[in-house]
């Protein structure tokens, strides 16, 4: 897929698991588990998918998955299943080398959206990508350096905390990264988590985060239990929606498993899906 000046690239990273109740808050198990099947321990599979934008010297990666050097225990909580090294791993299937990448977009430090960030490289956590500029909203980092016991265990300092120790991580007050990119401020998930929005004069897709981290989240009542302000995640929905319907954006899913983007309907039952894609699909113009 090809939008304004960039190439897009879906990056599968690996798998993990999380338990499917905190993943869909509210919503009953018999629901949720009709296309999220859990294992014995009530965890469904997630991906840890990222997207990257190819301008040819500028080269974007959006989310750096989960990283690697994770101990048994927390693998095991998370069943985590990936290679080693998986984000550079993933951009070796594309030619492309960690040196390679010009920007990373964090959407939130959360560990599974940046723990591959940041490498363990002789007993010291660098940036994985040396030759890169990391962007974060700065009020999310205020609030990733002093979280509060609800979502204190999401946050690995040492997955975010060395990139501004290197000087390269950019805090953000701002909502417009370059022609074709807008970062999108949300609040109900965690505190200015940016959303992102790449376009051109034909063409939308919206990287999601965790504001819809699968496709089955589309309904308004499926918010996950991690949400910090969950009437917040249900308002942020709407008013994505509303665009995303008149403009048939595509949506990006940072944690589904298969389904890497769709576009959505209305119906008189609530939204839904409309076309699906297991693959980026293939430029039109």
């Amino acid at each position: 897929m090809k939008i304004g000046k960039y190439e897009l690239k879906a990056i599968q990273t690996g798998m993990f698991g999380l338990d499917g109740g905190a993943m869909f808050g509210v919503v009953p198990k018999p629901l949720w588990q009709k296309y999220n099947p859990s294992d014995e321990q009530n965890r469904i599979t997630l991906g840890a998918r990222t997207l990257l934008l190819d301008a040819g010297k500028r080269k974007i990666l959006i989310d750096t998955g989960l990283g690697d050097n994770w101990d048994e225990k927390f693998k095991q909580i998370y069943k985590i299943e990936q290679p080693d090294k998986p984000i550079i791993t993933a951009l070796k299937k594309e030619n492309l080398s960690a040196y390679d990448i010009t920007d990373v977009i964090l959407t939130h430090l959360h560990f599974d959206h940046t723990g591959g960030s940041t490498s363990y490289v002789e007993g010291k956590w660098i940036p994985t990508f040396q030759n890169a500029t990391y962007y974060i909203q700065r009020k999310h980092f205020e609030w990733a350096i002093k979280p509060v016991e609800k979502d204190r265990a999401s946050f690995i300092q040492n997955r975010f905390f060395p990139l501004q120790e290197a000087g390269v991580l950019k805090l953000l007050e701002e909502d417009e990264f370059d022609n074709e990119i807008e970062l999108i401020v949300l609040n109900g998930h965690t505190f200015s988590q940016q959303m992102i929005k790449i376009s051109d004069s034909s063409k939308t897709l919206v990287y999601c985060g965790d504001l819809l981290p699968t496709s089955t989240h589309i309904p308004l009542p499926y918010v996950m239990g991690y949400d910090l302000q969950p009437l917040v995640t249900i308002e942020e929905k709407k008013k994505l929606y509303s665009n995303a319907l008149n403009e048939n954006w595509y949506l990006f899913f940072e944690h589904d498993p298969k389904v890497v983007a769709a576009t959505i309907t209305d119906t008189n039952k609530g939204f839904i899906l409309k076309d699906v894609f297991t693959e980026l699909p293939i430029d039109r113009r």
